[in-house]
C-alpha cells in the first residue's frame, strides 16, 4: 500500500523539502501540493489522500477551518490531519485537535519523525508525544473552562441515579475499565504501556480503545486525548 500524501503549507520551499523527502519513501508518495486551507481540502477530495501534513497559519482558509472541513465530511473518512507548526506551544493546536486532527508535529522536527508521524497517522493513531500531552493540551484545555466540556456534551445531561458518574455527561456511557484506560491515553501512555499498567494485554487494550471511541464518537486517538482533558479524567500537572 502506497501512502498518499498532500501537502499544506503556504511556503513553497518548505512543501519542495518535504515532497523530496516524502517520495523519497518507497511506500510514500505526494499527491498533491496546496498553499492554503480551500486548495488542501479540494486535493484531498480530489485524490482520496490517506494523511495531509497540514500548516496551521496560511491566508483565506488556515489550517484549522481547512482541518475541520476535512474531518467532518464522511466522504474524507479515511484522510487524517497532521497539524505542521512553527510553535508547539501554541493554542492553535490544540483548537486543531478539537477540529479533529491526529496530532501535530513542529516544522523543525527531524525528517525520520516526519515520516514517522505519517506512519503513525495512517494506522488512526495519535502523532502526540506523551511530554507535549501533559504539557501543551493539559495547560490550554485547562485555561478553556467549562465550554470545553459543553463542546463534548451539547448541554444535555440526562440523570441516571448513579452519583459521580451523572456529573461526567457523555462518559456514562463507559464502563469503568473504559474510563481507566481513557484516563491512561489522556496521560500519554501506548497500548504497550496501558497493558503493563492494568495487568493485561496490548490486544485487550486495543479492545477497550476501540470500544470508546466507538461510544463516545471518536474518530481517532487524539480526540480520546481531548476528551480526557475536557471531563476532568486528566488535569496539568497529574501522572
Amino acid at each position: 500500500m502506497t501512502i498518499r500524501v498532500v501537502l499544506a503549507d503556504d511556503q513553497t520551499l518548505l512543501r519542495s523539502a518535504f515532497r523530496v523527502l516524502v517520495d523519497s519513501e518507497p511506500d510514500m508518495e505526494v499527491v498533491a501540493e496546496a498553499s492554503d486551507g480551500s486548495e488542501a481540502v479540494d486535493a484531498v477530495r480530489a485524490t482520496d489522500a490517506d494523511v495531509v501534513l497540514m500548516d496551521i497559519r496560511m491566508p483565506g482558509t488556515d489550517g484549522i477551518a481547512a482541518t475541520r472541513a476535512i474531518t467532518n465530511d464522511p466522504s474524507l473518512a479515511g484522510a487524517r490531519v497532521v497539524i505542521l507548526t512553527t510553535f508547539e506551544v501554541d493554542d492553535y493546536v490544540v483548537r486543531a485537535l478539537r477540529a479533529g486532527a491526529c496530532g501535530f508535529l513542529g516544522k523543525g522536527a527531524e525528517p525520520e519523525e516526519l515520516l514517522a508521524a505519517i506512519r503513525t497517522a495512517v494506522r488512526g493513531e495519535a502523532v502526540l508525544s506523551p511530554a507535549a500531552t501533559k504539557g501543551l493540551i493539559a495547560s490550554f484545555l485547562a485555561q478553556a473552562g467549562p465550554d470545553a466540556a459543553t463542546e463534548t456534551d451539547g448541554g444535555e445531561n440526562p440523570g441516571n441515579g448513579e452519583g459521580s458518574r451523572n456529573d461526567q455527561g457523555p462518559l456514562d456511557v463507559l464502563t469503568g475499565r473504559e474510563r481507566e484506560v481513557l484516563t491512561l491515553i489522556g496521560g500519554g501512555l501506548n497500548n504497550e504501556e496501558i497493558a503493563q499498567r492494568l495487568s493485561v494485554s496490548p490486544l485487550t487494550v486495543k479492545t477497550h480503545v476501540n470500544r470508546t471511541m466507538s461510544k463516545l464518537g471518536a474518530r481517532d486517538r487524539a480526540r480520546l486525548v481531548v476528551t480526557a482533558y475536557e471531563n476532568g479524567l486528566v488535569r496539568p500537572g497529574s501522572h
